[in-house]
């Protein structure tokens, strides 16, 4: 056994001069207080006598000490080998993911779908990118996943005035942060876009071995798309109805990946997640090694707090009756 904190036991020096106080001869309590003080001081309350009131509060802050040190059994060193997944998830922030076909909005639900993915997805390590007619990194490769939902729910959406979905842009950025590796996992939130040709983004996806995962968010009735001054209008002043674009499906598919529509099913997601685990073995990362250590502080910090509610204990004696 040892301390890891064994400094801290340097504090047991200052209970010296306190037990000295308490347990100080009577004579020299009368030349260190007044009378009427030292009256009350050794006035009796309770059936537990003074000096083994002080006793027991010396032995309860002595034991506090020795489990601030935190006495610990180090039972030798472990191996622990980790594996993960790498994978980047990109969010689709252009005008037409504010359409109101899906409630709240297009791009409210995306959100939505990855806190969900968090849960459905262990062991992977995610980085996360915004792209509309460029792409940016809102955050890189991380397992933090408290910190990714905090940023992914106050993502920074000024870059919606940039009009069109550029999936181009998502994985040349997706190749840039996963460099190195041999197979690239990216996941898409989008409505598609507005194009029908996908073949440039498919050809870079084969080429560059990057393998998509496409949750299509939209109707194929479409929505509107909400402003300040009423529905999205066009140059000619006709309302703008933006509908989901089913073409993007050959994306995923044709890169070797999964497509999955918009639906109301709470777990869809995890459809996804699944496919994405099973066409992925997990990277094996270098061993780490790490110290087997047994806390023992629970038992000096129990005692401590026994002998002191037997110390504070104070049951009243008899009031004696005069006749």
């Amino acid at each position: 056994m040892h301390f890891e904190q064994p400094h801290l036991l340097f504090l047991l020096i200052v209970l010296l001069p306190l037990a000295l106080l308490l347990f100080a001869p009577r004579k020299a309590a009368r030349n260190a207080f007044a009378p009427e003080v030292l009256k009350l001081l050794l006035q009796r309350t309770s059936t537990v006598p003074q000096w083994l009131r002080s006793a027991l509060l010396l032995a309860a802050a002595a034991l506090f000490i020795v489990a601030l040190a935190r006495p610990v059994v180090d039972h030798g060193e472990i191996k622990v080998q980790s594996s993960t997944i790498d994978l980047i998830v990109g969010f689709d922030i252009s005008r037409s993911m504010f359409a109101n076909d899906v409630y709240p909005s297009r791009l409210a639900l995306a959100k939505r779908k990855f806190d969900a993915l968090l849960g459905d997805i262990n062991g992977t390590r995610i980085g996360v990118i915004g792209f509309s007619a460029r792409a940016f990194m809102v955050s890189p490769l991380t397992e933090d996943f408290a910190t990714l939902r905090y940023l992914v729910s106050n993502m920074n959406t000024d870059s919606i005035s940039l009009r069109g979905t550029d999936l181009l842009q998502a994985l040349q950025q997706t190749d840039t942060l996963l460099e190195g590796s041999d197979k690239k996992a990216l996941l898409l939130f989008t409505d598609g876009g507005g194009g029908s040709d996908f073949d440039q983004e498919i050809a870079y996806a084969r080429a560059h071995n990057i393998v998509v995962f496409l949750y299509n968010i939209g109707t194929e009735k479409g929505g509107v798309i909400p402003t300040e001054q009423g529905a999205m209008t066009d140059k000619h002043g006709d309302i703008v109805v933006v509908r989901r674009n089913d073409d993007v499906k050959a994306l995923a598919l044709q890169s070797g990946g999964a497509y999955l529509p918009y639906s109301l099913k709470h777990n869809d997601i995890k459809a996804l997640a699944d496919a994405l685990k099973s066409c992925f073995t997990p990277r094996r990362e270098k061993s780490d090694v790490i110290r087997d250590l047994q806390e023992l502080f629970v038992w000096p910090l129990s005692a401590g707090v026994l002998l002191l509610l037997m110390a504070l204990y104070s049951l009243p004696q008899r009031r004696r009756r005069h006749a």
